[in-house]
C-alpha cells in the first residue's frame, strides 16, 4: 500500500517576465522546485500526521518524485491580485480520512482566499461524514454545526496572494506535499 504518513505545507510567489519562469520561481520559494511533481487529488490520509515546513524540507532530495495537492494562479495583468490556497478539514478519529481543497482566485485577499479554501474542504468533509448543513450559510454558522457534530476537528489553510507585478506574469502556488 502507497499511502502518505505526512503532509506539510508550502507556498510562494514568482514574478518574470515568462510565464513559466515566474512558476518555477514560485516554486523555489515554496521550496519545492527540486521535485518532480505529481499533483493528487483531494484526500488526507487516515492517520497523516501534519509536520512543520521546516521539518518536511528536510527531507525533500533533488528530483525525488512528491505527490502534492497544488493551488496555483498566474496572470500577466498588471496590478491583478492573485492568490492560490490549500484548505484543510481534518476529522476528529485520526482513522477517518480528511480533506484538502485548492483554491485558484482572482481579486480575493490572501484572508478572503484562505477562509473559502478552508470552507471548500469542511464542506467536502462534512457531507462525507453525512453531516447535514446549508452550503448558503455564512462560515461561522456552517462551523458551529460542524464543531456541534463533533466529527471535525479542525479547518486550516496555506494560501499565497500577490499583485501581478508589471511587465510579465507573476504566479503564486500553494501546495500540500505528501511524504512516505
Amino acid at each position: 500500500m502507497f499511502v502518505p504518513k505526512r503532509v506539510f505545507f508550502t507556498k510562494g510567489v514568482g514574478h518574470h517576465r515568462y510565464e513559466l519562469r515566474s512558476f518555477e520561481l514560485a516554486l523555489r520559494e515554496a521550496g519545492i522546485e527540486k521535485c518532480n511533481l505529481v499533483h493528487v487529488s483531494s484526500i488526507l490520509p487516515p492517520d497523516c500526521r501534519i509536520i512543520s515546513r521546516n521539518e518536511g524540507m528536510k527531507e525533500i532530495i533533488p528530483g525525488m518524485i512528491t505527490f502534492c495537492v497544488m493551488a496555483r494562479s498566474s496572470s500577466d495583468e498588471p496590478r491583478r491580485l492573485i492568490a492560490s490556497s490549500i484548505g484543510c478539514a481534518i476529522p476528529a478519529q485520526n482513522s477517518d480520512y480528511g480533506y484538502l481543497s485548492e483554491l485558484h482566485t482572482f481579486g480575493s485577499t490572501e484572508k478572503e482566499a484562505g477562509d473559502r479554501a478552508e470552507d471548500l474542504a469542511a464542506m467536502m468533509l462534512a457531507s462525507t461524514l453525512g453531516i447535514e448543513f446549508d452550503e448558503d450559510k455564512s462560515w461561522d454558522e456552517k462551523e458551529e454545526s460542524f464543531k456541534l457534530n463533533d466529527r471535525i476537528y479542525k479547518t486550516t489553510n496555506s494560501t499565497q496572494s500577490a499583485i501581478v507585478e508589471k511587465g510579465g506574469y507573476s504566479t503564486t502556488v500553494a501546495a500540500a506535499v505528501f511524504l512516505f
